[in-house]
């Protein structure tokens, strides 16, 4: 895979755009932690525990897309970028389009799949 050209549903974001998704990503791992120990701190209840959904979904995009040097939003949009964060270019073909929605929807997929794990494994956790 190039980093540094755009490929129709395989990769629309180039090292900038991938540096700020791992942010994301170590900002939800972050949240998730500090979350996940204020339910230690405070024996938050199974029910309670479902809270954790947020950080960890933002994890799991921030994961998903740096991993996969893909953006959900720009996929969605028809776009990509490999300059400066937020110059973005728009994709020129409907076929380009269709392939980026149909990358956007798996990862979007792959995204809560695993959010969806965190949280079970949070709430069975619990005391």
């Amino acid at each position: 895979m190039s980093e540094n050209n755009y490929i129709p549903g395989t990769c629309n974001i180039g090292p900038a755009e991938i540096r700020r998704r791992r942010i994301v990503m170590w900002l939800g791992c972050i949240l998730s932690i500090i979350t996940i120990a204020s339910f230690q701190q405070n024996n938050a209840s199974r029910f309670d525990r479902i809270s954790i959904f947020l950080p960890a979904f933002v994890f799991s995009i921030g994961f998903v897309q740096s991993r996969k040097k893909f953006c959900l939003a720009f996929g969605f949009m028809g776009a990509f970028n490999f300059g400066k964060v937020g110059a973005i270019t728009k994709v020129l073909t409907p076929e380009q389009r269709s392939a980026d929605r149909k990358t956007a929807v798996t990862l979007l997929g792959q995204a809560l799949l695993l959010t969806i794990v965190i949280v079970i494994l949070t709430v069975a956790l619990a005391k």
